[in-house]
């Protein structure tokens, strides 16, 4: 499979098959493509890993694509002004996604549900208890919100992220909470009261404009109905 990743605010992964090679989505993200791809909607591995995928925010039943009788091309948009990225999956190097990120990827990888261990990152952490882990062989990509940003970290080392901007780690990564420091921060940083913390080692992505930030921008331009 060969891909290309077009346009910046509002990306779209094209994906050029082989005859024979399949891709999968959540539905809902395809776009466009060639005609002699079939696209067939099933479980994608039972009652289970559909319920886990529902979970963690995507749909109960998966579409997969295959091109039959040569090469064939289909394509895959985001969702929302963002970023499109590409994640090679191979066992030991799954990756964790925030809630609803996956948009596509080969027949080979897999898409179950990640638990977060630590009460209290999932009560307060902001990224919430679920997630969504992608693992198997094969590229898999995310659509993110916003410019994304990488870091590696060492072990042990650790990045403090606010609430909605953690976008994706690798499995191998630990995430934890922290309360703001003062009275004052707290009250008028305007940070609210808990961070999220990412403890290597391993790579974090994170996002630049999460939709929950631009939906808090918007919201005192949206007209309220003031009639009795």
């Amino acid at each position: 499979m060969r891909y290309e990743i077009l346009g910046d605010t509002l990306p779209v992964v094209v994906c050029h098959l082989e005859n024979g090679e399949k891709m999968i989505n959540e539905g809902g993200s395809m776009c466009w493509m060639s005609p002699n791809m079939r696209m067939e909607t099933g479980s994608n591995g039972g009652a289970g890993k559909a319920l886990g995928r529902l979970f963690a925010g995507e749909r109960i039943f998966q579409n997969s694509y295959t091109a039959q009788g040569g090469p064939g091309m289909v394509a895959f948009a985001s969702s929302f002004p963002g970023s499109i990225r590409p994640f090679q999956i191979a066992p030991g190097q799954e990756v964790v996604f925030q809630k609803s990120a996956f948009l596509a990827a080969e027949a080979g990888v897999t898409l179950s549900v990640h638990f977060n261990k630590k009460l209290g990152a999932g009560l307060f952490g902001g990224e919430g208890f679920i997630m969504q882990k992608v693992s198997g062989a094969g590229i898999a990509f995310a659509e993110f919100d916003g410019h994304v940003v990488e870091y590696p970290l060492q072990p042990g080392q650790q990045i403090v992220v606010d609430t909605g901007h953690l976008a994706a780690m690798d499995a191998s990564c630990s995430m934890d909470i922290q309360t703001v420091r003062g009275a004052k921060n707290v009250l008028f940083g305007g940070e609210g009261l808990f961070l999220t913390t990412v403890t290597g080692p391993g790579r974090v992505w994170l996002q630049t404009m999460p939709i929950s930030n631009v939906a808090a921008a918007l919201l005192p331009y949206i007209p309220t109905n003031t009639s009795n």
